[in-house]
C-alpha cells in the first residue's frame, strides 16, 4: 500500500516508522523539559485567604442544571480567582455582569457588598428575565436583560455602573470588539472598574501546539455540537495576548490597574515549556492560559475607536 503526498510515494512502513519516531520524540521532549522545570519552575501566582474564601463561595453556590453544575465545577478555579479581583464596592454599589451565567453574580452582594446588580446576556434588546439561584438555600434574584454587545448601545444610563464584568465574552465578538470595550467605559461612573477574563492565545499551551504543529494554538478552538432546539452558540472566534488585551483597553480610554495570566490546571503538562522559552531568549512574561485585566475608566483618557492592530485601515 502507498500513499501519495505530493509528488512523492510513502510507503506504509516507513509512514509508521515515522510517526512512532515523532511520538517518541514527543515522550522525550516531554520528559527532557520537565526534568528542567523541576530544578528551575514557572514563577506562579499566588493565592491567598480571598481566593479559598471565595472558592468556597462558589461551592454553595446550587447551579440549576446538571450542565451548570458541570461547567462550575470545570471552571471553579477561573471564577474564584475572579472573584478573589472584584473590588469592594464604595460609591453607587451597582454593578453589572455582562454573559451573566449566575454563578459569580450571588457573590457581587454576599462577599463584595454591591446592592443593585444587573446581569446581561445575548437575545433580542428589550427583553428582560428574572433570574433566580440559590446560596446555601438563600435565594438569590437579578434582572438579567437582553441585547448584543457588540452592536446594540447598552440599555444602561451614562456613567452608571462602579462595576462591568465582562468574562470569557470578547473572544466571542465576531464584528466589534471595541463597541463592547467602549459601551462599558460608557455606563461605568469615573473612577469605575472594567474586569475582563480571557483565554491566552500566546500561552505555554499554545507555543507548544504551535511548535508541534499537530493542534490549534487557540486555547478553545472546538464547535459546539448542534443540539435540536438549543440556541447556537457562538465559539472563540479571536483569542487574544494579553498585551492586546492591554492595548484593546488603553484604545478604549481606560487605565490599567491589574494585569496577569494564570496556567489552568489541566494544562499543566505544558509549564516546562517556559524553561524552553527563558534558555532560547523569548519573552516569559504572560504564559498562563488565563488572562485577568482590571481597568479604571478615566475620562481624561483618549479614545482610538479602531485600532490597527484589531481593524485593518479601509
Amino acid at each position: 500500500m502507498e500513499v501519495r503526498l505530493g509528488q512523492d510515494r510513502v510507503p506504509l512502513p516507513l509512514r509508521l516508522l515515522r510517526a512512532a519516531l515523532r511520538r517518541l520524540n514527543l515522550f522525550l521532549t516531554r520528559r527532557y523539559w520537565a526534568k528542567k522545570a523541576a530544578l528551575h519552575p514557572m514563577p506562579l501566582p499566588v493565592r491567598g485567604p480571598a481566593f479559598a474564601e471565595a472558592e468556597a463561595s462558589l461551592r454553595r453556590v446550587q447551579p440549576g442544571s446538571p450542565g451548570a453544575k458541570a461547567y462550575l465545577d470545570n471552571h471553579i478555579t477561573r471564577l474564584a480567582r475572579t472573584v478573589e479581583l472584584i473590588p469592594p464596592a464604595c460609591s453607587s454599589r451597582r454593578a453589572l455582569e455582562l454573559g451573566c451565567y449566575m454563578q459569580i453574580t450571588p457573590l457581587l452582594a454576599s462577599l463584595r457588598g454591591y446592592s443593585e446588580i444587573r446581569g446581561a446576556h445575548f437575545g433580542p434588546l428589550g427583553q428582560t428575565e428574572r433570574k433566580i439561584t440559590e446560596v446555601s438555600g438563600v435565594p438569590f434574584e437579578c434582572l438579567v436583560d437582553s441585547f448584543d454587545v457588540e452592536r446594540d448601545p447598552f440599555p444602561y444610563p451614562d456613567s452608571h455602573f462602579e462595576l462591568v464584568l465582562a468574562c470569557e465574552l470578547i473572544e466571542h465578538m465576531i464584528f466589534d470588539p471595541m463597541h463592547l470595550l467602549l459601551e462599558c467605559r460608557r455606563v461605568l461612573e469615573e473612577g469605575g472598574r472594567l474586569l475582563l477574563t480571557t483565554p491566552n492565545v500566546a500561552s505555554l499551551t499554545s507555543v507548544w501546539r504551535a511548535l508541534h504543529g499537530y493542534g490549534n494554538p487557540q486555547i478553545f478552538y472546538q464547535y459546539s455540537r448542534p443540539v435540536p432546539g438549543r440556541p447556537l452558540e457562538i465559539q472563540h472566534v479571536r483569542e487574544y495576548t494579553a498585551y492586546e488585551v492591554r492595548d484593546a483597553l488603553r484604545a478604549a480610554g481606560f487605565e490599567i490597574e491589574f494585569l496577569f495570566t494564570e496556567p489552568i490546571d489541566k494544562f499543566a503538562e505544558h509549564l516546562p515549556m517556559w524553561n524552553f522559552l527563558e534558555e532560547q531568549g523569548f519573552n516569559t512574561a504572560f504564559r498562563g492560559e488565563q488572562i485577568y485585566c482590571v481597568a479604571v475608566k478615566r475620562s481624561s483618557l483618549p479614545v482610538e475607536r479602531y485600532p490597527l492592530f484589531l481593524y485593518y485601515a479601509e
